[in-house]
């Protein structure tokens, strides 16, 4: 039996679902808890009594996406064998993926939410500091939080830049990817070998 905990944590689950869909297609002007809640397929009052309001509906998209990615990039960290390189390189393309693929998901991610942006702050301090962990392995934890910086302001240009249609290859000749590579050698020149297993890993 679905224990009610359960029950609203799948109905959540739903609203979300249905308000990323909302936002791709049409921005946060389509996007609307009535709407929501007729997407989702779920009780009329149900969207009302998981969010106060339009705002912290958005908010919770956005806050989903940066657990998403904090799950990739746990994903990462635990690849014994990685390049450290490539590492930060996947890192730094999840975010360029959801620029790419999903913008107002994107603008969600980075927009705070007037009232109770706790919930957003944590979900993102949740992926940055799994970035921050993957910056660390290559540079050292000294160096982590200038460089984690430096990569991940210049990843959210670049994303924000090629959604906007301002990055265009005919103009500047590279590509988004280009552009996140390139930084990440600048930032890591010598993190190119996988991590050589110690003494007792290896027997």
């Amino acid at each position: 039996m679905v224990s009610r905990q359960e029950s609203a944590a799948a109905t959540r689950r739903s609203l979300l679902g249905a308000a990323r869909d909302l936002l791709k297609a049409g921005g946060p002007q389509r996007v609307t808890l009535r709407e929501v809640g007729a997407r989702a397929d779920v009780s009329r009052g149900a969207a009302y009594r998981h969010f106060a309001d339009k705002e912290s509906l958005l908010a919770a998209v956005g806050a989903e996406s940066w657990d998403r990615i904090a799950e990739q990039l746990r994903q990462l960290r635990d690849d014994e064998h990685a390049n450290p390189r490539m590492r930060i390189q996947s890192a730094l393309e999840a975010l360029l993926t959801v620029g790419r693929d999903e913008p107002e998901v994107f603008k969600m991610m980075f927009t705070m939410p007037a009232t109770n942006p706790e919930p957003s702050i944590e979900a993102a301090s949740r992926a940055q500091a799994e970035f921050l962990g993957i910056v660390g392995d290559a540079v050292g934890p000294e160096r982590a939080h200038l460089y984690g910086a430096l990569l991940l302001t210049g990843a959210h240009g670049i994303a924000s830049m090629d959604a906007s249609g301002h990055l265009s290859p005919q103009m500047w000749e590279t590509t988004p990817e280009q552009l996140v590579s390139t930084l990440v050698e600048l930032v890591t020149p010598e993190a190119t070998e996988p991590p050589i297993p110690d003494d007792d890993a290896s027997r």
